[in-house]
C-alpha cells in the first residue's frame, strides 16, 4: 500500500480576486475546505496546507477541516517558495499530490484514477484532450530535487525533466481555477451540476468506458431524448435537460456486463453522478407510466426504444424484430411484449402531453 500525501498551496495574496481565496465560501465550504475534503475523502495519509497571507485565519480553518497548516515565511517570494516549504514534509511519502487552493472542485474519482496509474517513478498528470490539469501526483524521490532547485522557471519546468505519465480523466474540475471573480462565478455555477455532470464530462466518460458503437448509439438516444424533453418542457413539465442528455448518452455504459442497467447505475454513483443513476438504471423499463409525472428516466427509456444502433425506428419496428428473433422462446417473447407495452404507453403519454406525434417531433428536429 503506497503512502501518499497532499500539499495544498494557500499562501498567496489573492491579488486578482475580489476576496481572499482560501476563505471564500463556495456552497457549504470554503475553497480550502473543499480542497482538504477532496483528499480526506480518499484517505490520503497526510494533508498539508501552506499558509502565508492572513496565516492565522487560514490556519484556524485548515485545522477545523482536519489538515495540517504550515507557515511559509517567504510566501511573498512566490508559489515555488511554498512548494519547497511543504515538500520537506513529504520525505516519508511514496508520492504526494500538489493542488493550488483555487482549484477546489476536482472530483474524488480523479484522485482514484491518478492513484491507480501511480508507479512510484513517474509524475502522474491528469489529462484530457491533450491538456494537463490538476493535481499532479509526484513521486517522493523527487523531494530532494525540488528542494535543491533554484525555482527560476517554476516547478513545472523542473518536473518536465523527469518521466511523466498522462492519465486520461473526464473531470472538468481538474481544469477550473478561480483567479478572478468571473472564474469564481463559473465554479459556483458548477457546484449544483456535480451530481449530473456537464455534457463535456459525459462525452469524456463515454470515451473512457464505451466502445465507439455504443457511443454512437448513446449520442443518438441522447439527441432523441433531448428533443422529447424539450417538447415536454414547452408544455409545462419540469425536466433537467442535462440529466436527460447525459443519462441518454451513458445509459449503456455497462453494456455487456450482467444486469448492465443496475451495474451502470452503480457506476454513476461511484463516479459521484448520483442524479444520473436512476436514469441509467431504468432505461430498459420505466414504470409506472403516468403522463403528468413523466420525468427524465421515462424520456430516456422511450428514446432508447426509438433508436436502433444510431438510426431512428418505430416502437413497432424495434420490438417486432425481437419477437421474430425469439419466436421459438415463449418466455423471451413474453418479456419482449411487456417492454413493448411499456414503450407504447410511454409514447402515448408523451404524445398526450405534447399534443402531437413522436414522428412529428423527431421530424421537426431533423428539419430544424
Amino acid at each position: 500500500m503506497k503512502k501518499l500525501g497532499a500539499i495544498i498551496l494557500a499562501a498567496g495574496y489573492s491579488s486578482r480576486m475580489d476576496g481572499f481565496k482560501p476563505l471564500m465560501q463556495l456552497g457549504e465550504h470554503s475553497l480550502v475546505g473543499h480542497c482538504i475534503r477532496l483528499f480526506k475523502t480518499k484517505g490520503i495519509d497526510r494533508v498539508v496546507v501552506v499558509v502565508g497571507h492572513r496565516q492565522q485565519e487560514v490556519a484556524v480553518e485548515v485545522t477545523r477541516q482536519g489538515a495540517e497548516p504550515l507557515f511559509n515565511p517567504d510566501f511573498d517570494k512566490g508559489m515555488f517558495s511554498s512548494v519547497c516549504t511543504a515538500v520537506a514534509k513529504m520525505t516519508e511519502m511514496d508520492g504526494f499530490f500538489l493542488l493550488p487552493v483555487d482549484i477546489p472542485l476536482v472530483r474524488p474519482v480523479t484522485i482514484d484514477l491518478l492513484v491507480s496509474g501511480f508507479d512510484g517513478k513517474s509524475v502522474i498528470y491528469p489529462c484530457r484532450d491533450g491538456r494537463r490539469g490538476h493535481p499532479p501526483l509526484i513521486p517522493g524521490h523527487l523531494v530532494k530535487e525540488i528542494i535543491a532547485y533554484t525555482g527560476e522557471a517554476g516547478l513545472r519546468s523542473l518536473l518536465q525533466r523527469f518521466p511523466g505519465k498522462d492519465v486520461f480523466i473526464w473531470d472538468d474540475g481538474a481544469f477550473m481555477d478561480a483567479d478572478t471573480a468571473k472564474d469564481f462565478a463559473r465554479l459556483a455555477a458548477r457546484l449544483p451540476q456535480l451530481e449530473k455532470g456537464s455534457r463535456r464530462e459525459a462525452e469524456a466518460l463515454a470515451a473512457m468506458y464505451m466502445p465507439q458503437r455504443g457511443i454512437a448509439h448513446g449520442r443518438a438516444v441522447a439527441k432523441v431524448a433531448d428533443t422529447l424533453a424539450r417538447a415536454l418542457v414547452e408544455h409545462g413539465h419540469t425536466l433537467d435537460l442535462d440529466i436527460v442528455y447525459n443519462g441518454g448518452l451513458l445509459h449503456d455504459v455497462a453494456k455487456g456486463q450482467p444486469e448492465h442497467e443496475a451495474r451502470g447505475a452503480e457506476m454513476m454513483r461511484m463516479f459521484g453522478l448520483d442524479q444520473l443513476a436512476e436514469v441509467v438504471g431504468s432505461h430498459r423499463d420505466a414504470l409506472p407510466v403516468v403522463p403528468e409525472k413523466l420525468g427524465e428516466k421515462e424520456v430516456v427509456c422511450l428514446a432508447d426504444k426509438l433508436v436502433r444502433g444510431n438510426q431512428l425506428v418505430s416502437v413497432a419496428e424495434r420490438f417486432g424484430e425481437k419477437l421474430i428473433l425469439y419466436k421459438d422462446d415463449p418466455e423471451a417473447c413474453k418479456a419482449i411484449r411487456s417492454r413493448m407495452n411499456t414503450a407504447v404507453a410511454l409514447q402515448q403519454a408523451v404524445e398526450q402531453v405534447a399534443s402531437t406525434t413522436i414522428e412529428h417531433l423527431l421530424l421537426a428536429e431533423e428539419e430544424g
